[in-house]
């Protein structure tokens, strides 16, 4: 190495050594640790010379076996299908009997003697061959000797035979697994081919379904092979549901055919149930539901056709009445659950079907041919509705009140609500009587709110676990006393609660919706409102109270709205009778402590507000009132933050509004009444915290007039607004440099340079146009040669400035 570098240099090479010093260093270790591995690693198995590697097995024996005596089978039986349909002609009567009887009594007794030798998998290929070698004899004795009878005949009578052929053969051999379901499969075509035979039509049809779906459901109640009794419940299945749809549409062509064939499928279908036990439920769900269109069927028919829905509905009813845990004809658990289903479906169906006039009743009013106050009643949208749709969810109500479970009594409350909105539309009722049962509705719903304990009474107590958290939490999941003993757990009161105030304001908006058609009706519906939701916020509790106060100050707003367009008010009138809202709401808050009603006041004010936008002399006024409101609320310690900054901002929009009016276009005049408000608060608050920056206590109030006052001297540079807007910088930064506050001596010292060189602008430019232009130039290059001989006294004078301002506040 060259001792002779430079330090640094020398530095750098040493330093480039170790480093390839230390990369050869962990190679060597990488390679000696691999060293030691192979040398202490254990010999490996020597294996002999020449030794044959076996390869790996993908199959089993007994699979490669299965597979060749498949493909062995396959092949006979289509040779063997060959031979009948091809070169049967070519031998006589007697070589055609000598190969039927030959060959399948050879395929049929193969198996026995494999049997024997313990060949099963070959003897089941072989016995399968024997099956299909019947088949194909049974169309060939049709082609030779039978060839006049009839098809259909012949095809049932051979099914008949086949089955009972292959059953004897599987009961002589009973290891063999495929002639019993080979048996079963065949034995579904005898009877329905048999009644197509004899010219049978589809009822007659639909029950040889049904009679051989009954002997299917008897074999799987049997003691057989799992392939048989799958067999066989693949049959019923289709059977049956041949028969259903067949029933069904007997069911309205001619009831009563269909009502027979429905109830001997509900039958099948029950004895199925009992034998298949995972499909229990849902075979007795497919019963009930044959059973109720059974039932229903000749009874619609002998009724009017609004009579119709109901009669199903009280069918269903029936049916879902077995799903109450008692013992019922020792009907199993799963099958009275699949009626519960059935009926329950049924139900629901019905009260799909009765839903349109419910929303009739309440979104009706909204379809408004004519204006407000007109006098002329809208006709509700779907017009001739049944009235049996209050029956049905009358029905559905009572069901579901009676079910025993807390979600029963949710269901029984949310029909109800919807049968009294659905009775006008149904009933045709006068305009006065729906407006009575649309009030009628709002009560209940809010009597349900109120006490959402009522429809829940008598059901079972909940556990330890559940009646603690609910006498800890309250039915509306908030703390207040509550019943010791509640009567279901509180998930259910919540729920039946809300579902109460829901069902009361809409059907409160429907109300009103529909009073919008007559002035008195106005006025008398909105004071019912208003005192319905103002009792249910006196006697509710919790978020029911909150709830129903907010819109009972609603219902206030609108009646005061009401009264300022009768009077014939403007929109600028009607927002300022509209503030009487918000003021009254604030003073009541104050007793109450209620969040919503100050809300909905709240609300209610920016609307007058709006209302007035029209008219900025009005505007103003309403300003000024709705911040003497913000004012009055801040007095109270807890809104005083929030409506403090309202209130200012109110007033301050109020004073701007109003200088607007009056043509006033000075800046200042906007710009004062915010800094001097401004100033005043950052003073406070320095004196209350002496380490609040100045930024943050003055920066805003100076910069609301400075700013806008020097674009101003800009834009406008005649009058004395440059001579007081100096002045005023200058004392902003003789006060900030007294008190050493950065805030007033930056922005006052920024707008006195800005304003002073504004000033001199002018004589400046006529100061250069008046000199020689190298005389610029000049004075330039001078100003950089200064500024350069001192630059470093220049910068250490700059940090010294920067020191300052940062100690400063």
């Amino acid at each position: 190495m060259d001792m002779n570098l430079p330090p640094a240099e020398e530095l750098r090479l040493v330093d480039q050594e170790l480093a390839r010093l230390d990369a050869r260093r962990s190679e060597l270790l990488a390679r000696r640790a691999w060293l030691l591995r192979v040398l202490y690693a254990p010999a490996p198995p020597v294996a002999p010379p020449f030794a044959p590697v076996a390869p790996g097995r993908e199959t089993s024996p007994r699979s490669a076996q299965n597979v060749l005596l498949t493909l062995g089978g396959t092949l006979l039986g289509i040779a063997a299908l060959a031979f009948t349909l091809v070169s049967w002609g070519s031998m006589g009567i007697a070589g055609r009997a000598a190969v039927l009887l030959v060959v399948t009594s050879a395929a049929l007794a193969a198996p026995a003697a494999l049997l024997r030798r313990g060949l099963a998998s070959t003897a089941e290929a072989i016995g399968a061959l024997g099956l299909l070698l019947a088949v194909l004899d049974a169309y060939a004795l049709r082609r030779v000797a039978l060839a006049g009878t009839d098809g259909t005949a012949y095809a049932a009578v051979a099914a008949a035979v086949l089955a009972g052929l292959w059953a004897g053969y599987g009961a002589v051999l009973p290891r063999l697994r495929l002639p019993v379901p080979a048996a079963v499969a065949a034995a579904q075509l005898p009877v329905p081919l048999g009644v197509l035979a004899a010219g049978g039509g589809p009822t007659a049809f639909a029950w040889a379904a049904v009679l051989t779906a009954a002997a299917d459901v008897v074999l799987l109640g049997r003691p057989v092979a799992v392939a048989a009794r799958v067999t066989a419940a693949v049959g019923a299945a289709g059977l049956t549901a041949w028969a259903l749809l067949t029933g069904g549409w007997l069911s309205v062509a001619e009831p009563w055919s269909g009502a027979a064939l429905l109830l001997g499928c509900a039958a099948v279908c029950l004895g199925a149930a009992r034998a298949a036990g995972p499909a229990a439920g849902a075979l007795g769900a497919v019963a009930g539901l044959a059973a109720v269109a059974a039932v229903g069927g000749p009874l619609r028919a002998a009724l009017p056709a609004a009579w119709a829905v109901p009669v199903y509905v009280v069918c269903g009813l029936a049916l879902a009445s077995l799903w109450r845990p008692v013992r019922v004809a020792r009907v199993p658990g799963p099958v009275r659950a699949g009626f519960g289903v059935a009926g329950g479906g049924v139900a629901a169906l019905g009260v799909a079907w009765a839903l349109p006039p419910v929303l009739g009743g309440l979104l009706g009013p909204a379809d408004r041919g004519a204006g407000i106050w007109s006098g002329v009643h809208a006709e509700p949208v779907p017009g001739g509705f049944p009235a049996t749709a209050v029956l049905v969810l009358l029905l559905a109500a009572g069901a579901s009140a009676v079910a025993g479970r807390p979600w029963g009594r949710w269901g029984a409350v949310a029909l109800g609500w919807a049968a009294l909105m659905a009775l006008p539309v149904c009933l045709g009722l006068p305009y006065a009587a729906g407006l009575a049962v649309r009030l009628v509705a709002v009560a209940a719903g809010l009597a349900v709110a109120v006490r959402p304990g009522l429809p829940l009474r008598g059901l079972p107590e909940p556990g330890p676990a559940v009646r603690e958290r609910a006498e800890a939490a309250g039915p509306w999941g908030a703390s207040w006393t509550v019943p010791r003993r509640p009567s279901a757990p509180v998930d259910a009161r919540v729920l039946v609660g809300w579902t109460g105030y829901g069902a009361g304001l809409a059907a409160a908006a429907s109300a009103v919706l529909s009073a919008l058609d007559a002035r008195g009706a106005t006025f008398g519906v909105l004071g019912v409102l208003l005192g319905l939701f103002a009792a249910a916020a006196v006697a509710g509790s919790g978020a029911v109270r909150e709830a129903a106060a907010g819109a009972a100050v609603l219902a206030a707003a609108g009646l005061v709205g009401a009264g300022a367009a009768a009077a014939g008010l403007s929109a600028a009138g009607a927002g300022l009778a509209l503030l009487v809202v918000p003021a009254a709401t604030a003073a009541l808050a104050a007793r109450v402590r209620s969040v919503a009603v100050e809300a909905v006041g709240a609300g209610t004010g920016v609307v007058a507000v709006a209302l007035t936008a029209g008219r900025p002399a009005v505007l103003a006024t309403a300003l000024a009132v709705a911040g003497v409101v913000a004012a009055a609320t801040a007095l109270r310690p807890e809104r005083r933050p929030a409506a403090s900054w309202a209130a200012g901002a109110l007033f301050l929009a109020a004073a701007w509004v109003r200088l607007a009016v009056w043509g006033v276009a000075v800046p200042e005049a906007y710009t004062l009444p915010v800094t001097v408000p401004a100033l005043v608060v950052g003073f406070l608050r320095r004196r209350r915290d002496p380490a609040a920056s100045s930024w943050s206590a003055y920066g805003p109030g100076l910069a609301v007039t400075l700013l806008p006052g020097l674009v101003a001297v800009w834009a406008v540079p005649a009058g004395p607004r440059p001579l007081l807007l100096g002045a005023g910088a200058l004392a902003v930064t003789l006060l900030g440099a007294r008190y050493r506050l950065q805030a007033p001596l930056v922005l006052g010292g920024a707008v006195l340079v800005l304003v002073g060189l504004h000033e001199l602008a002018p004589y400046v430019a006529r100061l250069v146009g008046a000199l020689p232009r190298w005389v610029p130039m000049a004075g330039a290059g001078l100003l950089l040669l200064a500024v350069g001989a001192t630059y470093e006294r220049r910068l250490r004078e700059a940090r010294r400035l920067r020191e300052r301002l940062a100690r400063m506040r």
